[in-house]
């Protein structure tokens, strides 16, 4: 049985070595998506499944993306690394949310808000449409450089998680997380409720950028409205809705944008062409323009 490690894939014996010998700046971290099927883990509410080995906490809520059912893109993940290893500064695919379970050691995390109002996290640079992302190399790296200012940047909020302790992270939300120790979590990435019409969003108008699905999977915004219809179609409907006044609200900052610009210009325009002008007396005579 094997695990991937970032660009590896090594035997669980093989990557504990690595972890116990290691003086990497930045380890690899053990980052597996198919470990619940690897090791045959039942998942499930109790009640619903009397031998799962866990189960989502209920606080979160419904999971929306579930109506995918085997169709649904990556979730579920198992996290394993020693000192030092960690994620960069991302923000969960599909615009979803997630729950992090620290089951052993324990990890630093610091996170920003979703705003357009804004900026990337200090040290963060993002193309217009966010599809690239650009840090320093490793994680030591920002610390060293930029951990003071994000600090002091507004929206800040940073924690340790320790053994048996979960951390939520919304639809949108830019963290950073090392490991202060050796440490094994699980997390899983979901669509609650008050962030379906985020991930409609992106599955709609980023799907250059949408993720996990498996490739004979085509067209997930429509597969995803398609089984919402048929499960919840009043709730899919409110979404559809909160999404058409986003883009409308989209559109009319463009348009104020573009058509007050042309209109400062065509202001600008007529009080040129009456600030200045000159003429030939009517007298007749041929007056010479020095």
């Amino acid at each position: 049985m094997v695990f991937r490690a970032e660009a590896v894939d090594w035997k669980l014996s093989t990557y504990v070595d690595y972890m116990r010998n290691n003086a990497d700046e930045s380890p690899l971290y053990l980052f597996d998506r198919a470990f619940v099927s690897k090791m045959g883990l039942k998942i499930g509410p109790p009640e619903e499944e009397p031998e799962a080995t866990y189960w989502p906490p209920p606080c979160f809520g419904e999971d929306f993306f579930s109506v995918l059912g085997n169709d649904r893109p990556d979730r579920q993940w198992l996290i394993i690394g020693p000192e030092r290893s960690g994620s960069t500064f991302h923000k969960d695919p599909n615009a979803t949310s997630a729950w992090n379970a620290v089951v052993r050691g324990s990890k630093y995390w610091i996170m920003f808000p979703s705003s357009s109002k804004l900026p990337p996290p200090p040290g963060v640079f993002v193309s217009d449409d966010q599809s690239e992302v650009t840090s320093p190399l490793s994680i030591a790296e920002w610390l060293l450089g930029f951990h003071a200012e994000a600090r002091r940047t507004p929206g800040c909020i940073e924690g340790i998680c320790g053994e048996g302790e979960i951390l939520h992270v919304p639809s949108g939300w830019w963290h950073l997380v090392v490991n202060l120790e050796p440490s094994i979590a699980i997390t899983q990435n979901f669509t609650p409720r008050a962030h379906l019409t985020a991930t409609l969003d992106f599955l709609s108008n980023k799907a250059d950028q949408v993720s996990g699905f498996r490739k004979d999977v085509h067209n997930p915004y429509e597969r995803f409205v398609e089984n919402m219809r048929k499960t919840h179609p009043e709730l899919l409907q409110q979404a559809l809705d909160e999404l058409k006044k986003k883009s409308d609200g989209r559109k009319r900052k463009w348009d104020e944008l573009v058509h007050g610009r042309a209109a400062q210009e065509d202001a600008g325009d007529s009080s040129e062409a009456g600030g200045f002008s000159f003429g030939f007396g009517d007298d007749g005579s041929d007056v010479e323009v020095p």
